[in-house]
């Protein structure tokens, strides 16, 4: 099955200047569009708030409850459409790792083959088949200040939760992205935001599926505990906490 998922991959973000929320970042100067129309854009981003305030036991897990997320849009072509967050005091180093995430899920999943940042872990570990992806598609840093980028491919590859693919009638039409807590929760917060959304037509399974380590609650103690065939990542805080969040 991991071969199979291997051999077909491809060797291959942002509210619009309409679209709503409260943190919203709005396009800067004469940039090319994005190809989504901005009301998909908003439907998606718009799904933030409303999924951090899940509480236990159907939370998100992670440190923070409420979750303090950044979310990112990009489409098709890579370029940024939208950029939110959902509290003042998220990190702000997130936002670059939620454009990131967004760009890696939707530059590698296809029409056959969906692979969320998650499944990405395991697989670029030394030994992997994809070690080094993380050198490609580097994050461009002229657009680390907050505010910018919306309308330019800012590319970043980041291989641990919080990317997922959008879908629409079988197609991939882009990537979200999510950060600003453990990778674990992050998954969890993009994967039910694209759902709500409508957005998560995959043609395979791309949720979260974690190693079981010897520590405890399976966390990983040694690096042996990673195989690099498995498109799988570690847990974060622990199977009590962590989360593999339903279709």
């Amino acid at each position: 099955m991991f071969r199979y998922r291997l051999s077909i991959m491809a060797a291959a973000v942002i509210l619009t200047a309409g679209a709503s929320g409260a943190f919203a970042q709005n396009n800067q100067g004469n940039q090319p569009a994005c190809s989504l129309s901005p009301s998909v854009v908003s439907n998606v981003l718009g799904k933030l708030a409303s999924v951090v305030q899940l509480q236990p036991p159907n939370g998100n897990g992670g440190l923070f409850t409420p979750n303090r997320m950044w979310a990112a849009v990009v489409d098709r072509q890579g370029v940024l459409c939208g950029v939110t967050r959902s509290d003042p005091d998220a990190w702000p180093g997130s936002r670059d790792i939620a454009i990131a995430k967004a760009f890696t899920a939707n530059a590698f999943s296809s029409h056959t083959l969906a692979l969320s940042t998650a499944n990405l872990y395991g697989p670029t570990q030394p030994g992997g088949s994809l070690y080094g992806l993380n050198n490609s598609n580097p994050f461009n840093p002229n657009f680390n200040a907050q505010g910018t980028g919306i309308g330019s491919v800012v590319g970043g590859m980041i291989t641990f939760g919080g990317g997922v693919a959008l879908y629409s009638n079988g197609q991939v039409i882009g990537g979200l992205g999510v950060s600003g807590d453990t990778s674990c929760a992050d998954h969890a917060v993009a994967y039910r935001m694209r759902a709500q959304a409508a957005l998560n037509g995959t043609p395979s399974n791309d949720n979260i599926s974690y190693y079981n380590g010897t520590g405890t609650g399976g966390l990983i103690t040694s690096p042996d505990q990673v195989d690099p065939s498995q498109f799988k990542q570690p847990h974060c805080l622990g199977a009590s906490t962590d989360v593999t969040p339903s279709p």
